[in-house]
């Protein structure tokens, strides 16, 4: 039998990780500057607060600084290192995003037109009409997300369903209908919207139709290439390649102690969240995506008109979303996995940027009236390494949202 109160509290992915809603930003982005040693003892602090390893790169300008915290395996004590090979999560959306971007440019697709025009035979009827490409990657589509289906056990609650997934193909048409079938949450176009893994699955297949190609093979041939990425791809296998570290999750303290599923079929997530990637990589695509080395200015513009979503973010836009911090705004995107979570965000010029992985995830407890320590020391080297000291002091003495890390599951509120 279901949970009534967790069923309350479990919400379709997502919250916006450690990001201050509210904060106002100055019109000019002033450069922080690199404190080095204030970088190094801040990402010392995430891991003293409880997480087991973080990882993390920051750019301003030409000057770089990476460094990591902690364990990459909790048995063995091995230490992370910056380089490490990451499951990014929903970060793959901005990939997807800018692909499918590409076909606007190339009058291949019109981000107005209705979904049932590329593929009526997955959204067919009156929705397929109803539902513009632009409501999938803007989730205003109001399509149910897929992941309740294919993971029953996170409503009961409990973390079965990541067992009997561990090695398990989901086929993306599948996925969809899984998302398609389940009661709409809204009226298309409507605001806020409601983030939904489906609406980028779908796009995805979208993607496919138009190009004749798979999905992953496009993005990886025309968006990870073209911005000269090195460590970033679909896995082709459950293994993540290269040097990387395991993924704990702990779902809330139900999973005691934290399980490590590093080793995942990430066919569930496809165009909405398998991709895996390296900080430095992350930071190299937002920085040409935003310089507009990989779609031109009108398309960029059109990923930059944003709306509000509900959960993630209110300036959200076409798999990029805006957060305004004291120095002014940034552009980006987080994501979560089971045992990964990871943030990339960049100034709207590319000159100052952060990314960041941690491999703990769903630390928090469902009671817990405060803060965890690790949102607010990980809040802390946030404002560090976006906007200097000064905001990070200032970040000391303001109330942190109590918000958990974006994730392609469900996110469960702890009030």
């Amino acid at each position: 039998m279901v949970n009534r109160r967790f069923r309350k509290l479990a919400v379709a992915a997502t919250a916006g990780a450690l990001l201050a809603t509210g904060v106002a930003a100055v019109p000019a982005q002033a450069s922080a500057g690199l404190d080095r040693q204030a970088l190094r003892q801040s990402l010392d602090a995430v891991h003293e607060a409880g997480m087991y390893g973080i990882y993390s790169q920051v750019r301003d300008g030409a000057a770089t600084w990476q460094g990591a915290a902690g364990v990459a395996d909790v048995k063995t004590r091995r230490p992370v290192t910056p380089n490490m090979v990451h499951r990014i999560g929903s970060i793959t959306k901005t990939f997807t995003s800018v692909a499918v971007l590409q076909q606007v440019a190339n009058g291949k697709v019109e981000l107005d037109a209705p979904v049932g025009r590329y593929v009526p035979d997955l959204l067919p009827g009156e929705r397929g009409q109803q539902i513009t490409v632009r409501m999938l990657l803007n989730h205003t589509s109001h399509i149910a997300d897929y992941i309740p289906s294919a993971f029953p056990s996170l409503l009961e609650p409990s973390g079965k369903s990541l067992d009997d997934n561990r090695f398990r193909t989901f086929a993306a048409s599948d996925l969809v209908k899984m998302g398609v079938d389940a009661p709409a949450t809204g009226q298309p176009g409507a605001t806020p919207g409601i983030y939904s893994n489906t609406n980028y699955v779908l796009a995805g297949l979208l993607l496919e139709k138009v190009t004749g190609v798979p999905a992953e093979q496009y993005i990886t041939r025309n968006v990870i290439r073209k911005a000269g990425l090195r460590n970033t791809s679909f896995p082709r296998t459950p293994f993540i390649p290269g040097a990387h570290s395991k993924a704990y999750e702990s779902w809330y303290g139900l999973i005691d102690p934290p399980k490590d599923y590093s080793v995942y079929n990430m066919s569930w997530g496809g165009t909405a969240g398998a991709m895996v990637s390296t900080m430095d990589d992350l930071n190299r695509f937002y920085r040409a995506l935003l310089r507009g080395e990989l779609i031109g200015p009108a398309e960029l513009g059109e990923m930059q008109k944003t709306v509000p979503v509900q959960g993630i973010s209110p300036t959200y836009g076409l798999g990029l979303y805006a957060v305004d911090l004291p120095c002014g705004r940034f552009w980006g995107h987080d994501g979560g996995v089971f045992g990964m979570g990871t943030q990339s965000l960049a100034t709207p010029d590319g000159n100052r940027q952060l990314s960041f992985g941690i491999n703990l995830m769903k630390y928090q407890r469902l009671d817990d009236t405060e803060p965890h320590p690790i949102d607010v020391a990980n809040y802390q080297y946030l404002m560090l390494a976006t906007c200097g000291p000064d905001a990070a002091r200032t970040a000391k003495s303001t109330q942190l949202p109590f918000m958990p890390f974006q994730t392609d599951s469900f996110t469960v509120k702890g009030r």
